[in-house]
């Protein structure tokens, strides 16, 4: 009888197992992929089969070229993010002044009035944008172990670049898209965006295509579907991060740390895995700046035929 097995961590001959040149690859890959609907885990789980890399150490060198591309959105998006991150402090002050209303007004009998917490379109925005994180952050904490194993094989990745491809195909042929802006938004779309966005934690199911995908089947313009379907990559990436480097405080990692064996091929690797964070984020920052203009008059089946082919080949490879 097999019992449940904890996470794995990397022994030395895997924290040495992927190469400066590897990790450019990996990291190009990943800055094309990253917003284009084709699903970047889906050519990153493939490529690295390809190559060798085992999972262990892949899953932590992954989401370090999500980091890549979200500074990328970062920069790419500033003045939107400046604006969302002073709103949001507003609206926890808004909050907590309304918390203070209520025990005056249960102490004094006084009926002071709340003050209204999401207003304006900034507002809205950042308010969408949260809801939208809450299914995202559970499916993935949900799914983190079935994923880490499912990249194992190109198997399942190679069926669900196929599924992204239906689901990209359906909707360009159903012509559906509308004109909401933020403040049309409902909590109801954000909450499905967010369902979406979660199931994307498979290989194979792109992020980016999916999010569009569900922006346009709740009636947002072409543009704005495009431009939320980046904004929201960026809470999804820095929990990810967190579920990611929970694993190296545990008593047995830590331990780790502490061995010679240990801590110098992480030394080692290190510029590897940083070298390919910053390719990874330099190339997604110029592909922002293109994709913004295409992906808002590109017709969705142009991806779908794409994703046909490729999830062919990575089916093909596991059988061949």
């Amino acid at each position: 009888m097999t019992g449940f097995r904890g996470p794995s961590y990397p022994k030395e001959k895997e924290i040495l197992n992927m190469s400066v040149l590897q990790a450019i690859l990996l990291g190009i890959v990943q800055g094309i992929t990253e917003f284009l609907p084709v699903s970047s885990f889906g050519h990153l789980a493939a490529i690295e089969n390809a190559m060798g890399i085992t999972r262990n150490t892949a899953v932590l060198f992954e989401v370090l070229l999500h980091i890549g591309t979200m500074v990328a959105v970062f920069f790419a998006f500033h003045e939107d993010l400046r604006r969302i991150g002073e709103e949001l402090l507003g609206m926890i002050m808004d909050i907590i002044g309304n918390v203070n209303i209520y025990f005056h007004n249960r102490k004094t009998g006084e009926n002071l009035h709340y003050a209204r917490v999401v207003h304006g379109t900034y507002r809205k925005f950042t308010a969408i944008m949260a809801v939208s994180f809450i299914p995202t952050a559970l499916l993935g904490y949900i799914c983190r172990r079935l994923v880490t194993r499912a990249a194992i094989s190109p198997l399942l990745p190679g069926a669900c670049i196929l599924v992204t491809g239906v689901f990209l195909l359906v909707t360009d042929l159903s012509n559906i898209g509308g004109i909401k802006t933020p403040k049309d938004v409902t909590y109801d779309n954000a909450m499905w965006i967010g369902i979406c966005q979660g199931i994307s934690v498979f290989p194979g199911i792109s992020r980016c295509g999916m999010t569009i995908c569900a922006g346009l089947l709740c009636g947002f313009s072409r543009k704005f579907a495009v431009k939320y379907s980046y904004l929201i990559s960026i809470p999804a990436v820095l929990g990810s991060l967190f579920l990611e480097l929970g694993q190296f405080t545990t008593p047995k990692m830590t331990g780790s740390f502490g061995k010679i064996w240990y801590f110098q091929p992480l030394i080692r690797t290190g510029f590897t895995y940083v070298f390919g964070m910053i390719v990874a984020g330099v190339v997604g920052y110029f592909m922002i700046r293109n994709l913004l203009r295409i992906l808002q008059h590109a017709k969705l089946r142009y991806f779908a035929f794409y994703c046909f082919v490729a999830g062919a080949i990575a089916l093909i490879s596991n059988f061949a």
